[in-house]
């Protein structure tokens, strides 16, 4: 329930606090006086759109934060956990938005900072407001279906059908996907074999491009490469001051003076060492001398081969033989799957029709459970509404079943017939604003104990009734508050005299503007509210007689 809201530097308002109880509050006050100011600084607390406009001062932000105490609703601390958004042990949730003088707003939850959809999820699970303008949901399809379901009571099979419709419309997508892919494959295929058979002909290799641009480079050079493998071999090999030689006479004048010089062994060691790395590269040039052949026909090849390969990279629009390869075996999987595409489309094919019989099934379980709720929920409507001066009330929900949609087959349409003889009709085209705001008062009542969240607002939706009507309406909300805390605006002495809790909005002049102020009022302050109601500006006994009349229906009026 909402424990407290606070409002600072809002509109005329430009501080108030307010202390909410549980049961049945009402909020009262004159034409003006700021009731539709609260209610749109908490409409814009919940997510509405933000106005600079509404910005009091513009020296400093405006300010809107509301306590809900929510230990009953453990769902509501799962999606704030599960979205990372701060919360303690105390079973309190805070909602706050910010308004600055630019007109940017900030919104936290439990002081994180959160973004206006994640404030709309929390909210919308915390209060419901019923205002003039949700009366146009009545007409709405979706939010009739919405009704029918929270009536229906079986949570689990509507989160099966939900879990069977993705099932069956991924498999569907599947199937058509690849029926899609296999066509456009078909009717390429004759080019991508020809493009396959240009690849395979080829025979690539990885590496190969790199190691034939090597060769091509080698051959192109090869005199210069001729004669310096010559010169090396000749340094190492030929003549008495080669590499070798000069090694051999070295290692030769060490071993004369082994004997008399300390280091000289390990000398000569080191010495032969060399002698044999020097033989071992002697050999390593002479036989890359003799690999090297001044073949003209070779580099015909090598430049052939080159060629050939630059070419389907052009076509490919690649750089690399890697490249090609990774095309080459592409064009190989889908030519295989053109060659198997019956028996795979088959496959899914079957797979989208199993899914589609499973949701199915399920669509009927939840379509037969939504008809019985629907007869009940328009007997039960009925009976609710009659009382409230609609004594010719016909109601029926109409069912139709269609395709698979992500809510079940059913397409539902509330009618209505609200005089003798009139055939039943759309509420749209059949009703008056007044006799809108009964039905969905009386709907409210039958939903309460379903809506599953802490508080509902009722604004104005006594607007347009009085006398006997009005007493009924207020006793339908004092019955909706005995499962989840009501607030309710109204002008309407029956309905306050009903509350548990009522609150006085009042406009008071300070020295330097016109602010609006709220109040909790007394046993005594609700007698003198409520006869100013009945009779306007002027109080009398008699009104205030009245008053204590109607408040003694009330056995919770107390504060």
């Amino acid at each position: 329930m909402i424990e407290t809201l606070h409002i600072s530097n809002y509109a005329l308002i430009d501080n108030i606090d307010i202390a909410f109880k549980p049961g049945f509050n009402v909020i009262t006050g004159e034409t003006g006086a700021g009731k539709s100011i609260i209610m749109g600084a908490l409409s814009m607390l919940l997510g509405g759109r933000a106005d600079s406009k509404a910005v009091r001062r513009s020296d400093s932000k405006s300010v809107i934060e509301a306590m809900f105490s929510v230990a009953a609703y453990p769902s509501i601390k799962t999606f704030c956990r599960e979205n990372d958004i701060e919360w303690d042990d105390t079973d309190m949730c805070i909602l706050r938005r910010e308004i600055l003088p630019t007109g940017r707003s900030r919104a936290f939850i439990n002081d994180t900072p959160v973004n206006i959809a994640t404030l709309q999820a929390v909210a919308a699970q915390l209060v419901d407001i019923h205002s003039q303008h949700q009366n146009l949901q009545l007409a709405s399809p979706p939010y009739q279906l919405q009704v029918i379901d929270s009536l229906v009571g079986d949570r689990a099979l509507t989160e099966r059908y939900a879990k069977l419709y993705v099932d069956y419309r991924q498999a569907l997508h599947r199937y058509k996907a690849l029926k899609r892919e296999m066509i456009s494959s078909k009717n390429d295929e004759e080019y991508m074999r020809y493009q396959l058979s240009l690849l395979d002909e080829l025979k690539l290799e990885p590496g190969e491009q790199d190691d034939l641009e090597k060769e091509r480079e080698l051959m192109a050079n090869l005199t210069e490469v001729k004669a310096s493998l010559t010169a090396i071999n000749d340094d190492f090999s030929n003549g008495s001051t080669s590499i070798l030689s000069l090694l051999k006479n070295i290692e030769t004048n060490t071993a004369e003076i082994v004997q008399l010089v300390d280091d000289a062994p390990q000398l000569l060691e080191r010495i032969e060492a060399l002698r044999i790395e020097a033989r071992d590269l002697a050999e390593t040039f002479s036989e890359i001398d003799r690999d090297i052949n001044a073949d003209p026909g070779r580099l015909e090849e090598v430049e052939q081969r080159l060629n050939d390969i630059y070419d389907l990279q052009r076509k490919h629009h690649v750089d690399t033989v890697e490249a090609l390869i990774e095309i080459r075996e592409q064009l190989r999987r889908q030519l295989d799957n053109v060659d198997n595409a019956d028996e795979r489309i088959q496959r899914l094919e079957e797979n989208a029709k199993r899914a589609k019989r499973a949701a199915l099934e399920c669509a009927r379980k939840l379509s037969d459970a939504r008809s019985a709720a629907a007869v009940r929920f328009a007997e039960e409507l009925k009976n609710r509404a009659v009382p409230l001066g609609m004594k010719n009330l016909r109601c029926q929900v109409s069912i139709t079943q269609g395709e698979l949609t992500p809510t079940g087959i059913d397409s539902i349409e509330f009618l209505f017939a609200f005089n003798k003889n009139q055939p039943l009709m759309p509420v749209g085209g059949t009703a008056s604003g007044g006799e809108i705001s009964r039905l969905m008062l009386s709907l409210k009542s039958i939903v309460a104990d379903k809506m599953q969240m802490p508080s509902i607002i009722f604004d104005e939706v006594d607007t347009g009734v009085s006398g006997d009507v009005a007493a009924r309406m207020g006793r339908m909300m004092s019955h909706i508050a005995e499962n989840i805390q009501v607030i309710a605006i109204t002008h309407l002495p029956q309905v306050a005299a009903l509350a548990s809790s009522q609150y006085k909005v009042y406009k008071e002049d300070t020295d330097e503007a016109t602010a609006t102020r709220i109040v909790a009022l007394t046993p005594d302050d609700r007698v003198e509210q409520i006869a100013a109601m009945l009779s306007g500006d002027h109080v009398d006994d008699a009104a205030r007689a009245n008053a204590r009349s109607l408040l003694g229906f009330n056995t919770n009026s107390s504060n």
